[in-house]
Order: structure tokens, then sequence, then C-alpha cells
């Protein structure tokens, strides 16, 4: 992708996604459900937060395209998608590029000044 269609990535999905992984609670839950499924019960067991708290977090995880829910009878069990998370990581690798491209630029220009203000002082 060019630079310019990753500013224009679906802003709503590339908020949701960002505002999904902000938070350190849902980050851990991401790292949890890479390892494979769990149910709800499962994730919410390291944390000293209530069910009803983490089921918060799962619905943000849920709306921005992160998570995956399966009911089967009672049981509810939760999958990772990573696909938001590769958009996103393409729209900050797009910005990285780009900064890293001035970076180079001001680099250069920073090296061929203090080449020139050499040649000045031997002269």
């Amino acid at each position: 992708m060019t630079f310019n269609q990753m500013v224009e990535y679906y802003p709503q999905r590339l908020d949701r996604t960002l505002a999904a992984i902000a938070d350190p609670t849902r980050r851990a839950i991401l790292s949890r459900l890479a390892l494979g499924d769990a149910r709800v019960t499962d994730l919410a067991a390291p944390f000293e937060i209530s069910l009803n708290a983490v089921s918060k977090h799962l619905r943000v995880l849920e709306r921005a395209g992160l998570v995956r829910r399966e009911v089967r009878g009672r049981e509810h069990r939760l999958s990772l998608d990573a696909r938001p998370l590769r958009k996103a990581g393409e729209w900050i690798a797009a910005y990285e590029a780009f900064w890293e491209q001035r970076l180079d630029a001001l680099e250069t220009f920073l090296r061929q000044r203090k080449k020139k203000t050499r040649w000045r002082k031997r002269g």
C-alpha cells in the first residue's frame, strides 16, 4: 500500500483497533487468545476484575474485529482474529517509512553541510 492509501485506511476500523489495544487488559486478553481459543471464564481468571468488566473488554475487542465469539449452549468460546492488527501494523509501517525517508534526507543534508563547513575552515 502507498502512503496515501494508508492515510485513507478505513479510519473507523483503525480507530476501533487502536482504541482496543490501548488498554493493557485487552492486550493481555489478545495475548492469551494468541495461544488458542478460550472460554470467557478462562480469560477472566487472571484478572482481579469482575466477569462483567471482562465482558465489557471483550465487547470492545469484538467491535474492533479482533475477537470472534462462538456460542455453544451456555458456553462462549472466543478466538483471536489478528487481521485488524495486521492492517493497523501496515498503517503504522507506512508512517515509519515516511519518517525514515525524512530522517535519511535530513542526515544527508547535515552531512553535506558539515562537509561545506570543513571546506570553508580550511580555505
